[in-house]
This record gives structure tokens, sequence and C-alpha cells, in this order.
């Protein structure tokens, strides 16, 4: 594909195929996640919670390894779950209460989730909204899209698309967690999780099938 063929929607639609890793990829990021939340609520055990969400990330891991194919998205689940599992041996350890413990395994998404809103809105609102840097990538210039207003325009909104979904989790989960309703929280992080992601992911999809934006890189002087 190349500058004067490919289009803003395009090359973004390519972008997001890549960093999801399709079905599959969605799967092995969700499961691992999803299976170590709910065996820690119902069991407010940490050590088997590991040890089960372990196992299918080894499991996932090794099917991977067979088939040798990338590895990215299981390895990102198994990180995602150790943060989570050392925050909460951290409140373990100074002397935390199990309710404590609890609170701890969320605490990194909480993080996570307020961070990225923050830096996702700061880019659209200086203008220089973090989608483009994708589509810059792409064509070997990190910052020339930027002088395409229809690109500018374009990438602002696919950008607030990716914000929204940190900023619900945010807005949902931090009275929970300040208000210690473990069991609601738990419930909010799978559901607030892939099925708001995808669902995100699915309005942009639909945003890219409405317009055809042209990638063009070159001097012009209508931009002046």
């Amino acid at each position: 594909m190349t500058s004067a063929q490919a289009t803003v929607e395009q090359v973004v639609r390519a972008q997001l195929a890549k960093a999801l890793g399709g079905p599959r990829g969605i799967v092995e990021s969700a499961v691992p996640t999803a299976l170590f939340t709910i065996c820690f609520l119902v069991s407010d055990d940490i050590r088997m919670s590991l040890i089960a969400s372990i196992a299918v990330t080894a499991a996932l891991l090794v099917v991977r390894l067979l088939q040798r194919s990338s590895t990215q998205f299981v390895l990102n689940a198994l990180v995602g779950i150790g943060i989570g599992a050392l925050f909460a041996y951290r409140a373990s350890q100074s002397g935390g209460s199990e309710e404590d413990v609890a609170r701890a395994v969320f605490t990194p998404g909480l993080i996570y989730n307020g961070a990225y809103a923050v830096v996702i809105v700061f880019t659209i609102l200086i203008g220089w909204p973090i989608v483009g840097f994708l589509v810059g990538s792409v064509m070997g210039d990190a910052t020339a899209w930027h002088e395409d207003k229809a690109m500018v325009r374009l990438c602002s909104r696919l950008t607030w698309i990716l914000a929204v979904p940190c900023v619900i989790r945010v807005v949902v989960q931090l009275p929970l967690w300040l208000d210690h309703q473990i069991g609601l929280l738990g419930a909010s992080k799978i559901i607030l999780g892939w099925p708001l992601q995808v669902a995100a992911f699915a309005v942009m999809a639909w945003l890219l099938t409405r317009n055809r934006t042209p990638i063009d890189l070159g001097p012009d002087p209508r931009r002046r």
C-alpha cells in the first residue's frame, strides 16, 4: 500500500487488526484475567487464583509456541495478572485485611485506565491525537499527517473513541473501590473489560467504513 493508494481508514483498520490480534488475540488477552478475577472473588485465595489463571495462560502459550506464532497477547495477559498479584502480595505483607488485599488486586487497573485516559485526552486537546501517530508510523513520517486537517479531524474522533472505555471504567470503578464494594468491583472489571473495548472498536470500525480520507502528505499549497 503506497501513500497514493492508502486512506486513513485503511491504515487505521490495518493497525487495529494488528493491535487486537483478531478474535484469538482478544480471547487470549481476556480469558486469563477474567479467570483470575472470578476465582479470586469466589475463593478469596490469591494463590489458587494465580495457579488457575497461570495454568490457562501456560496452555495458551504452549499452543502458540507449537504453532510458532506470536505470543504477544498471552504474555500481555500474564503481565497484567502478575502486576495485580504483586499489589495484593504487598498489601498482605504490610498487614492488610482480606478486604485490603482484594482491593489491591484492582488498584493497578484503576491507575492504568486513569493515566491512559488522561494521556489520550491530552493528545486530543493539544491537537495531536494519538491515532495520528499510528498513521505516521505506517507512512514512515511520524508527524507529517498533522498537515492534513481532514486527517487530524478523523484521528481526533477515533482517539476519543479509544478514550471513552478508560473514562467509563474509572467513573464506575473508582467509587466502588473507595466504598470497598469488592464484588461489584470484580463484576465491573469483567463487564467493562474486553466487552467494552470490543464495543469501542466496533464503533471505530463503523466510523471507518463511512468515509474515505486520502493520505496525502506531500506539499500542497492549499494547506498554506
